[in-house]
């Protein structure tokens, strides 16, 4: 191996692994700062690791707030938003990838139009549909609005169409239908791309905050994002606290990652390939 190659691998990695330091500093001061004591978090210039591991902050995040009732329903609500989501956008994915219809063109671009509206402006109207149904303050406005994305549909499109097109017609040929197709060849090859949207979904979910805060009034439907952000007061806030019920609430993803992140890099090096 040259030289000029061993210097470049060398370089490549040293600013890999500087950057991901970088990335996973934040995630280690908060781990420091949920061990520390109140004292000890506001000392200036702050300490970096405390006098005596404080453990018992993250004991008082289940005494201090109805913890796993906010976790309860932070799952009820990234598990029903998933679930919606694999199946509602595999479907229309299927239908824009595979099948011919009258201004499929025009439909999916209007779709993947709405990648191009902030969340924000439809939170007010949402809000008043979610009204007019009865629903707020129900697991109904947590779900419902959240089981259906126009990135969904677009990932799992450029996905199905990488997919060879000659299992389709071998299927038709042993006599099966178009739903057949879709859920016996379809969906078994496109694993990676459904866990990919999988983790996005969930991830996106489980961290959601505004919208939660909006739909939800009482104590009992409320979800670990606004739970949690409980701790910041007015004119104190607590914050090995604040960064303990944090950390407790980033765990789940980053399991959930760790365990599929091979499916996840896999759909989304794939996702793409074809248009």
């Amino acid at each position: 191996m040259h030289r000029s190659t061993v210097m470049k691998r060398i370089s490549i990695h040293t600013l890999l692994i500087i950057g991901s330091f970088i990335m996973v500093l934040p995630f280690i001061w908060m781990i420091i700062t949920s061990l520390k004591t109140f004292n000890e978090s506001m000392i200036v210039p702050p300490t970096i690791l405390p006098e005596t591991m404080e453990w018992g902050n993250y004991i008082k995040v289940f005494t201090q707030m109805d913890y796993l009732k906010y976790f309860s329903n932070t799952f009820f609500m990234t598990v029903g938003r998933t679930v919606g989501q694999l199946f509602l956008c595999s479907m229309a994915a299927y239908a824009f990838a595979r099948l011919k219809f009258p201004l499929k063109n025009l439909l999916f671009i209007l779709i993947i139009a709405v990648l191009m509206v902030p969340s924000q402006i439809v939170l007010i109207p949402t809000f008043a549909v979610m009204r007019t149904f009865g629903w707020i303050d129900t697991f109904y406005a947590l779900i419902v609005p959240g089981v259906f994305s126009a990135f969904g549909v677009f990932l799992l499109r450029q996905f199905f169409m990488t997919i060879p097109r000659e299992l389709d017609e071998a299927a038709k040929i042993d006599g099966c239908s178009f739903f057949g197709i879709y859920w016996r060849i379809i969906l078994p090859l496109s694993r990676p791309a459904l866990v990919a949207l999988a983790i996005f979904t969930a991830l996106a979910s489980w961290n959601d905050f505004l919208y939660p805060l909006i739909m939800t009034n009482s104590d009992n439907m409320r979800v670990l994002s606004v739970g949690i952000a409980n701790f910041q007061g007015q004119y104190k806030t607590d914050y090995p606290l604040l960064m303990a019920g944090s950390v407790l609430s980033a765990m789940p993803m980053i399991l959930v990652f760790l365990f599929l992140q091979r499916y996840f890099i896999q759909g989304i090096a794939l996702t793409g390939s074809k248009g």
